[in-house]
């Protein structure tokens, strides 16, 4: 059982990777270029406004459990695949939300047994939270078939 402190540790390390990923999911639909582009541009779109929605709830619970929301010289950047100078590499920015998904969900199932039998609250945020970052890493993965099909 993990204690409050590290609990609020691991919610603070996914906010900062929830705000990173709104950084990046901003940064590439707007430089994508190209007609190919279109499809993964809206889906970021509509994920930006998700992803910090994610954010949010990290946010408050950290604070509902006696925790503080970090400001921009605390939160820990940096971690994920950046955005390309290559503004045509649909595939490489497919890339890039894949790896970023994976990592939001290998977090939360963190969060989750770090809470199991103890703080069902944070557990039960962290399990909705798990199944929208898998829902965006399904719909990612089908857009790499796609694209890498010969």
């Amino acid at each position: 059982m993990a204690t409050t402190n590290e609990i609020i540790d691991l919610l603070t390390t996914a906010y900062s990777m929830e705000l990173e990923t709104v950084m990046n999911y901003i940064a590439n639909s707007i430089n994508l270029d190209g007609v190919r582009a279109e499809e993964i541009k809206k889906s970021l779109l509509a994920d930006i406004t998700e992803e910090l929605g994610h954010a949010q709830q990290l946010g408050q619970r950290i604070k509902q459990i006696g925790g503080l929301v970090p400001g921009s010289m605390k939160v820990k950047l940096g971690n994920q695949t950046q955005p390309t100078e290559n503004t045509t590499d649909v595939t490489g920015v497919i890339r890039a939300v894949i790896s970023a998904e994976e990592a939001a969900c290998a977090q939360y199932k963190k969060i989750i047994k770090a809470t199991e039998g103890d703080d069902y609250v944070t557990q039960d945020m962290a399990i909705q939270l798990l199944k929208a970052e898998e829902e965006h890493l399904v719909l990612f993965k089908g857009f790499l078939k796609e694209y890498t099909q010969s």
